[in-house]
This record gives structure tokens, C-alpha cells and sequence, in this order.
């Protein structure tokens, strides 16, 4: 009997967390319009460990922002769609404090260079890493650049935006508000 019991208890809550996945995404679906329509969410994955460091040469890691929501954006002194992207990812930081908002400096990049580009586009609230020979950027699969990856606060990837986009829009706050609320 306990058994039967046990069976009927998997089968009711796998039917209500599908449920809830299932209404989870409409939910979702219905905020993600504008530039967050390029925007693919996912069920939770995990995230590779790969070196990462500070403008200091310290080290660094992803790990550091375990507990919150992270906007992940791989970026670089080069990438033209990045330097139109960053200064809202800045504003973002700002409207959004309850969210770490993480940019990663991937490729060929000189640290004069990036403080160079920082002071260029105005970046005054957003911490500095390296992804050391592109190690992180390949092992998730960041092909081109600007690329965004949105966190949980267990540090999965949820989500994954390729290009650039505005992330301090009321849509993109929209996104992830519902995001961070569990909606």
C-alpha cells in the first residue's frame, strides 16, 4: 500500500510541476516582447568553471555571485554592438541593484584597452572580469559577441540573448522581474 501511495504522490506532483512549467512559460511568453523577443529561456543548466580574473590580475569566478540573479554578458573593446550595448547594462546595474549585472571581457582584449572603453562609454557601475583565453565563452558556447546569459541565483543559465539589446528597456527589467519573482 505504501508503494501504491508513494506511486501516486510522484505522479500527482510531476503533473503539477509540468503544470506549472507550463504556465510558467506563458507567463513569461506574454513579457517577452521588443528587443527581448531574441531572448530563448531554458530549464535550469549548469555553468562550467573557467578561470576568470580582474583587471588586477586577482582571480575571479562566477561562484562570487552565487544567491543572486546575474546578467552574464560576454562582450569585448572591439565588438561595435557592444559598445552600444554596455551603457545600458550599466543603467541596468543601477535600476536593478537586487541583480548582479556581470560583464565579461572575451577575446583579445588589453586591460588599458578595457579601461579605455569602460571610461568611452560611460561604464561607472559595472565590476571588471576576463575571461582568460576565451575558456568560459567557449565551454558555454558563445560563438559571437555580444552574447547574455541570465542566471539563477544557484548559477544556472535560464536564459541566453545573442546580439545586443537595450537591458535597461521596461521590457528587459519586465523579463526580469518575472524572472526573479518565479513567474
Amino acid at each position: 500500500m505504501e508503494t501504491i501511495v508513494r506511486l501516486a504522490f510522484a505522479v500527482l506532483y510531476t503533473a503539477l510541476a509540468f503544470g506549472a512549467n507550463a504556465a510558467q512559460a506563458q507567463d513569461m511568453s506574454a513579457l517577452v516582447t521588443g528587443e527581448m523577443q531574441k531572448l530563448t529561456l531554458s530549464e535550469p543548466r549548469p555553468v562550467p568553471e573557467a578561470p576568470l580574473v580582474r583587471l588586477d590580475d586577482s582571480p575571479a569566478s562566477l561562484a562570487d555571485y552565487r544567491g543572486k540573479w546575474v546578467v552574464l554578458n560576454f562582450w569585448a573593446t572591439w565588438c561595435a554592438p557592444c559598445k552600444a550595448e554596455m551603457p545600458s547594462l550599466d543603467a541596468l546595474q543601477l535600476s536593478m541593484p537586487e541583480l548582479a549585472v556581470v560583464p565579461v571581457a572575451t577575446g583579445r582584449n588589453s586591460n588599458a584597452g578595457i579601461e579605455r572603453f569602460y571610461e568611452e562609454v560611460g561604464v561607472r557601475n559595472l565590476p571588471v572580469l576576463i575571461d582568460v583565453k576565451s575558456g568560459l565563452s567557449r565551454q558555454m558556447g558563445v560563438a559571437g559577441l555580444p552574447v547574455t546569459v541570465i542566471l539563477n541565483p544557484e548559477g544556472q543559465e535560464v536564459g541566453r540573448l545573442i546580439g545586443d539589446a537595450d537591458w535597461n528597456s521596461p521590457e528587459a527589467q519586465a523579463v526580469l522581474a518575472a524572472l526573479m519573482a518565479g513567474n
